[in-house]
């Protein structure tokens, strides 16, 4: 990759300070929110995160709170958001920071990266954004706009092609403002340099952009062997008695909270599944009707349709597991997947 021209930085910068969003974590200078916010945002779009943010910010204001916490008060501030690993290794690093470095967040990029839940891009975003430290945060978005901008066709999966994309990005990283830098190349790669169809029109950064020279940007990087979302049926069970519905813990993200599912086979009865689903997990089960509430939930790796079958129960109603029957209040207090939340909001529970 030749060397970066003299003005990429400048016109970059100059458009971000024009045209960014306004976020919340961007209208602080403290660590410690910018560092939440970096956590909250591993594998989560921005919008999703916005309100996660700013009612954990309300529960732990600071590091020293976050510290002291019970990790199920942690976990239910973060119930909804997914990846509750995430909220685990975010609470674990703040008692290492309360006990080895008196309370005061890591300026360096390599202490940072001591600390459990934090990678690579992660300490560089901290580091630059948090303490105008001239490092480079290199993500997927920013991957795409630098190789873009230099005319780099190889797949975006080549590790010769990431090297040389983290050299031209921290040769970029020397410079002024390198926290606005930072959040800059983010919010190109995430408001205009799409994937596909990028907005070469609103790109401030066009006249020096090697891919739109080229007249089909979309082949910049190149793609990587397609692995299309894995499609997936679940069946979710509402058992309330009263004014309780029952939860379970989730198998498959330890420490949250579900509704007792089942997944769908192609060739799955849903009313047979519903049935043997409440025979698991209560004593006495009648059958289930349904579906009362059919909804999609995407992840990354997954598109999955949930079906929600419900089954009222008569107080004291048994259960045959580790599920526990609660209120609506109750339920505040824990970690909830995102599609028991979908689903207890659609059928108004």
């Amino acid at each position: 990759m030749t060397p970066p021209p003299p003005s990429l930085r400048r016109v970059i910068l100059g458009w971000y300070t024009r045209s960014k969003r306004d976020l919340p974590w961007r209208r602080t200078r403290d660590p410690y929110a910018i560092w939440v916010s970096e956590i909250m945002l591993q594998q989560t779009r921005v919008e999703t995160v916005v309100p996660f943010y700013e009612r954990f910010l309300r529960r732990f204001p600071d590091l020293t709170t976050l510290a002291r916490a019970r990790e199920p008060a942690v976990l239910a501030a973060w119930s909804g958001l997914g990846y509750y690993r995430r909220a685990r290794h975010l609470h674990a690093a703040a008692r290492v920071v309360a006990r080895e470095h008196g309370g005061r967040i890591p300026r360096e990029r390599e202490s940072l990266l001591e600390l459990p839940g934090i990678g690579g891009y992660t300490a560089a975003a901290i580091a630059s954004i948090a303490f105008g430290a001239p490092e480079a945060a290199v993500d997927g978005n920013v991957l795409r706009v630098l190789a873009r901008i230099a005319g780099s066709r190889g797949r975006r999966d080549s590790p010769a092609l990431r090297r040389d994309v983290a050299a031209w990005a921290q040769a970029l990283a020397r410079g002024p403002r390198p926290g606005d830098w930072t959040q800059a190349l983010m919010e190109l790669g995430a408001t205009v340099c799409f994937p596909s169809d990028p907005l070469c029109a609103r790109c401030p950064a066009a006249r020096l952009c090697a891919a739109r020279k080229s007249g089909d940007p979309d082949r910049y990087p190149g793609a990587p062997a397609a692995k299309a979302p894995r499609a997936e049926r679940r069946l979710l069970l509402l058992a309330s008695a009263g004014d309780r519905v029952l939860l379970v813990p989730d198998s498959d993200a330890s420490a949250s909270w579900t509704l007792p599912y089942a997944r769908l086979g192609a060739s799955t009865s849903p009313p047979r599944a519903a049935r043997a689903l409440a025979a698991r997990h209560l004593e006495r089960a009648a059958s289930p009707s349904g579906p009362l509430a059919v909804f999609q939930h995407r992840t990354f790796s997954h598109n999955m349709t949930y079906e929600v079958w419900s089954l009222k129960l008569g107080r004291g109603m048994e259960t045959r597991d580790s599920g526990v029957w609660v209120t609506r209040r109750q339920r505040r207090g824990l970690p909830l997947r995102a599609p028991t939340l979908k689903a207890l909001k659609r059928l108004g529970r």
